[in-house]
């Protein structure tokens, strides 16, 4: 058994009794540890994104005070869209209710993603639930997102990262993992993560007798084993298919890695599941390139 399963079950119970966090039977749940949320980087970074919202909407007299409580219904968004790309929608200016609101910040959310040239594919780290439900990870993912897409000259507080637990319950008791959350990376982030992709891109030019990759992985069945392995947890099988019978199958086995790869920060790029079950080599090196990458020297 691993040596830090209690220690992480006491920050579990730390949580839920502090937060008041109730996660239904079968749901994941990422939340940050509080150290984190005293962090001096994470202050700078939310103080900052503050501040340019309200300078950026000050002629509309708008003033943000917290990310979560203001952003959440999509109001904020939507004057934002406004004023940096020009877009203003056929929706509610105030939502009052819930269902309004909800559906008011999909249509923000859609247009947002459009212009950031994003789908769901690119495993998003935000989505209408997480936002409206004032999920703090999200949103700043989201803001540092589009703070980057229209101020890319923009000097966003480096380094920002987030100790966060992994929370899951299942029938057979509670899941907890740790997991760094890395909201904004060093200048060179791009730079490097650029490099890696020449490289991949530099193998796949010596010919494709040179890069051999298995079917096999096509399934996802390796990889998540695989993932289980390194990482050093048991995946339950009612998660995925042992033996995938059908494309549809293979599909939810290669969307559930993917996630897995992205809620434990080992997905350096975005990757559609299809490519993987369709067995194309470069999407498949891809994946175990961000695997490699990470547990070479262990």
């Amino acid at each position: 058994m691993d040596s830090s399963l209690p220690n992480l079950v006491a920050e579990f119970e730390e949580f839920k009794e502090s937060a008041k966090i109730d996660i239904p039977l079968g749901e994941r749940r990422k939340v940050i540890q509080p150290s984190s949320l005293k962090s001096r980087q994470l202050e700078e970074l939310m103080t900052f994104l503050i501040d340019w919202i309200n300078a950026t909407l000050k002629q509309d007299h708008i003033v943000v005070q917290s990310l979560v409580e203001d952003l959440y219904d999509g109001l904020v968004l939507h004057h934002l869209l406004v004023h940096l790309g020009g877009v203003k929608l056929d929706v509610e200016e105030i939502a009052l209710s819930s269902s309004a609101q909800k559906k008011k910040l999909a249509a923000v959310l859609g247009q947002v993603n459009q212009l950031l040239q994003v789908t769901e594919d690119d495993n998003l780290n935000w989505n209408m639930d997480l936002i409206h439900s004032k999920d703090l990870i999200a949103t700043l993912h989201l803001m540092v997102a589009i703070t980057k897409h229209f101020r890319p000259n923009i000097a966003l507080p480096e380094n920002v990262c987030l100790e966060t637990l992994i929370l899951e319950v299942d029938k057979t008791g509670i899941k907890t993992s740790k997991h760094l959350e890395y909201i904004t990376g060093k200048r060179n982030e791009e730079q490097n993560q650029g490099s890696e992709a020449d490289t991949i891109n530099e193998l796949f030019k010596l010919g494709p007798d040179k890069v051999k990759v298995v079917q096999q992985f096509s399934n996802g069945v390796i990889m998540i084993l695989l993932i289980g392995q390194l990482e050093g947890y048991f995946i339950h099988l009612s998660e995925y298919y042992l033996r995938p019978s059908d494309e549809k199958e293979k599909l939810h086995n290669v969307s559930f890695m993917l996630e897995l790869l992205k809620d434990r920060g080992l997905l350096n790029y975005p990757i559609n599941p299809q490519d993987v079950v369709n067995v194309d080599p470069k999407a498949t090196v891809r994946i175990l390139h961000c695997l490699f990458t990470k547990y070479k020297d262990k």
